[in-house]
């Protein structure tokens, strides 16, 4: 317990902790794969050949490049200034989190998450590692 009261310890997003939290996520998730189509600077992270997630420090900073809806992506970069559009991609359907420490580690997680189920969801059903539908809830069922 800290001197506030707390027992859990204060989210730590920021610089290399953001990517970190991001990479352990994405390991976690079904026939995840770390490639380096784009060279050494940026890790790329596919579920069976599509992009779910991006790392890259060309910005200048360690930044996580995610795909979201386009209500999603509109409606994380109104609450959370750490939230903009997706650097060098699509920018309705990909949003960028900045490393200043203020996203949730929980929220880094779910937006993994649902990154990855996008990709997932517009595979034949025969080719998806997992169950778009259920998988989040059946995740949330084993906790």
């Amino acid at each position: 317990m800290d001197s506030t009261g707390n027992t859990t310890p204060p989210d730590d997003t920021g610089g290399e902790a953001l990517q970190e939290r991001a990479r352990v996520r994405a390991r976690e998730l079904p026939v995840s794969e770390l490639t380096h189509p784009f060279g050494p600077e940026w890790d790329v992270y596919k579920v069976r050949g599509k992009v779910f997630m991006l790392h890259t420090e060309v910005t200048g900073e360690p930044i996580v490049i995610l795909k979201a809806t386009p209500g999603d992506s509109l409606a994380l970069r109104q609450q959370y200034a750490d939230i903009t559009p997706g650097y060098h991609m699509n920018k309705r359907h990909w949003i960028t989190l900045h490393p200043t420490g203020a996203l949730p580690t929980g929220l880094v997680d779910e937006l993994v998450t649902e990154s990855y189920l996008l990709v997932v969801e517009t595979m034949p059903r025969a080719r998806r590692p997992v169950d778009p539908a259920t998988f989040a809830r059946d995740a949330q069922d084993r906790r």
